[in-house]
């Protein structure tokens, strides 16, 4: 089996409330640019790149695909170009999305939604995806203070039909508890991958207890984050990823994936050879002495 033969199928699957996905999933946010995400200066990528990437996504079983409104850069928009590259939707696609932030038309942050401007970021995804509902909607988090009021908002919309299944980002322990006191969370996405803060390996255990999905991100850019993958690997990493005559990015996604059965991958390129790559890593199956030589290099952050 060669990596373009290699499905999202090989990572296995998992239920997000009433929608199965393939574990290997495709993060959206890397595509509408090249270079670092979010750069005011971002150069647009090519669109019938960035097209023929999301289209081949599909070709590989991904079907579980995260993004938002605040993807884009000059030209660019990521929920544009998923609904131009793959509507008519297939019905096994789940398309993920996160409101909280925003960005105004120049690409500058303006403060988090208030839970009355909630809506409006919720129709802005609607509109920009052609969608009558969106699959899954994630409240993105910033500091510790109460998510109750924000998140009751979000419930009110899934109780309206606009919204099928409720997830947070970004979150501390206690913001999980909140939320499920209000409506039901059926997944977390948090910044994990190996060497990151043993916080979140708490949060990765308690939701695997509560059947809640796990998604992290920047598994592979590590403390890269939206720069992508800076400096150097760990011996560890390089080591089994010699060893598998395997890039050490596919590693750190099967090392992310061998967490749980409940934690999925959604690692993001325009790259449409990075795509392949980061698609065969579903299918690696670390040895035990491979996951506690990883497992130390996550332990020395």
């Amino acid at each position: 089996m060669t990596p373009h033969t290699i499905t999202a199928a090989a990572s296995g699957t998992w239920t997000l409330g009433d929608l199965t996905v393939n574990r290997l999933g495709f993060g959206a946010m890397r595509l509408p640019q090249t270079g670092e995400a979010f750069a005011t200066d971002a150069v647009p990528r090519d669109r019938e790149q960035a097209i023929g990437v999301l289209r081949r996504a599909l070709e590989l079983g991904v079907n579980h695909i995260d993004t938002a409104a605040f993807y884009f850069s000059p030209l660019r928009s990521a929920n544009e170009l998923i609904n131009s590259a793959l509507a008519p939707y297939p019905d096994d696609l789940v398309i993920t999305t996160k409101v909280g932030p925003g960005r105004g038309p120049a690409g500058d942050w303006i403060p988090h939604a208030s839970p009355d401007r909630l809506r409006g970021q919720v129709e802005e995804n609607l509109r920009q995806l052609g969608r009558d509902h969106l699959d899954v909607v994630n409240l993105r988090v910033v500091g510790e203070d109460s998510i109750a009021e924000r998140f009751g908002a979000l419930a009110d919309l899934r109780t309206a039909g606009l919204i099928r299944h409720l997830g947070l980002s970004n979150v501390r322990p206690g913001h999980l508890a909140e939320a499920q006191a209000i409506a039901p969370v059926v997944c977390v996405q948090n910044r994990y991958g190996i060497g990151a803060d043993p916080e979140q390996d708490t949060l990765l255990r308690a939701c695997g207890d509560q059947g809640i999905a796990f998604v992290p991100f920047y598994a592979i850019a590590g403390a890269g984050g939206q720069a992508g993958l800076t400096g150097g690997e760990s011996a560890e990493v390089r080591a089994v990823a010699r060893a598998r005559g395997a890039s050490p990015a596919q590693i750190r996604l099967a090392w992310t994936l061998a967490r749980g059965p409940h934690v999925l991958a959604i690692p993001g390129t325009g790259d449409p050879d990075h795509l392949v790559a980061n698609v065969a890593a579903g299918a690696l199956r670390l040895s035990p002495a491979e996951l506690a030589s990883l497992d130390s290099a996550h332990a020395a952050g």
